[in-house]
């Protein structure tokens, strides 16, 4: 379920996932998509600018100076060549949205200068259908001329959408500063262990004459994956458990740090309740990973 509201200035989302966990996503305006569509459009151009010059240096050395000048002077080859450089340029106008936004986390380099991203209404993140389908209707919204069928499509509507998102059933929202690599995120707001009482001593260097400093703990998404649940708890568990896992897994970098935290804490118990077993201490995502790896190994992810 999802709704829209206006604060500051801007249009809100909000979407309930079925973990019971309200998102909340800034919706792009027309301003800051204008700014990101003409940097990626510059980008294009260079690139276009530098195959006019391939080609003009290519022509000049192969040029014959007594052929006949027009189209009705070419040979069927040099047509057929250019034909394929209009059809190229054309696939490579439409390619470019389209592979940047389903493998880039929908985003093109002009998105991730302006700091938005293409998700689906369900806030979930796109896929490379999604992003064909809005990307080929790219063109009736740029009749006719610099986006007009799109603005106005995007003006009457509350979800700021063109008619490619309408029909990929997509949105542009405004991405979260928060947001990091997973390879880069510190686990440390998940664990709730409470530190030792070592930890919590000041240090004392008569204590530890050692010049060396200990040796840091591996962060707990380096260590390996290992089974935390007996194998009968696991196989209480159902395929559509391994399901709903593996969704929150896959758009755990589009949430914020709390909501992220919030949603693993109440996974793991609900999984935990499901295999009659404690809830495990240290941090829910490793549970989940693990519950996850021992269904696979089973056999049962279908």
């Amino acid at each position: 379920m999802s709704s829209f509201e206006r604060t500051s200035y801007s249009d809100q989302l909000n979407i309930d996932t079925p973990e019971q966990v309200e998102l909340q996503f800034n919706i792009a305006g027309v301003g800051s998509r204008f700014v990101a569509a003409l940097v990626d459009y510059l980008i294009q151009a260079v690139c276009l600018f530098l195959e006019f010059l391939f080609f003009v240096f290519l022509s000049a050395g192969t040029s014959d100076s007594h052929s006949s000048p027009g189209w009705s002077g070419m040979d069927t080859a040099t047509k057929w060549v250019i034909a394929l450089i209009i059809f190229l340029n054309f696939a490579f106008f439409t390619g470019y949205f389209i592979l940047f936004e389903a493998y880039w986390r929908g985003q093109t380099p002009g998105k991730k200068l302006m700091k938005l991203r293409v998700i689906k209404d369900s806030g979930r993140q796109i896929t490379f259908f999604e992003s064909l389908a809005r990307n080929v209707i790219r063109i009736i919204d740029l009749l006719p001329n610099w986006y007009l069928v799109g603005v106005i499509t995007m003006l009457c509507n509350k979800g700021n959408k063109r008619l490619g998102d309408l029909a990929a059933g997509t949105l542009v929202i405004h991405e979260r500063l928060d947001e990091q690599s997973i390879l880069h995120q510190s686990s440390n707001r998940l664990i709730t262990a409470a530190p030792s009482a070592a930890a919590s001593q000041p240090w004392n260097a008569s204590q530890h004459p050692s010049p060396h400093p200990a040796p840091q703990a591996p962060s707990p998404w380096e260590k390996p994956i290992v089974a935390m649940f007996p194998a009968d708890a696991v196989a209480r568990l159902a395929p559509q458990d391994l399901i709903v896992i593996e969704s929150f897994f896959a758009r755990m970098l589009d949430l914020p740090m709390d909501t992220r935290a919030a949603i693993a804490y109440r996974m793991a118990a609900q999984m935990a309740a499901k295999m009659r077993v404690p809830v495990p201490d240290g941090n829910p995502e490793r549970a989940l990973e693990a519950i996850a790896f021992q269904m696979r190994g089973t056999g049962r992810a279908f």
